[in-house]
């Protein structure tokens, strides 16, 4: 496994900012208590994800309900 697929494997990680995604099942908890199925998940923010992870690593509570705009770095 190359360098970059095994950084790709860490499905703990938010692929748009890298922190911890508090993914439940990741956890290996069910995934109706997942914080993604009790609050509304930003579709931009999905949308960012890139194509290699789709489906593969969650995003993160903070990137899910951001706005694309707050991502954004102001100089």
């Amino acid at each position: 496994m190359s360098p970059a697929e095994h950084e790709a494997a860490d499905t703990s990680h938010c692929p748009l900012c890298g922190q911890a995604n508090q993914c439940a099942i990741v956890a290996g908890l069910p995934p109706e208590s997942c914080w993604c199925m009790n609050e509304p998940v930003s579709r931009e923010a999905l949308a960012r994800v890139p194509a290699d992870l789709k489906g593969r690593s969650c995003i993160c509570p903070h990137c899910g309900a951001a706005e694309p705009a707050q991502h954004t770095h102001q100089s």
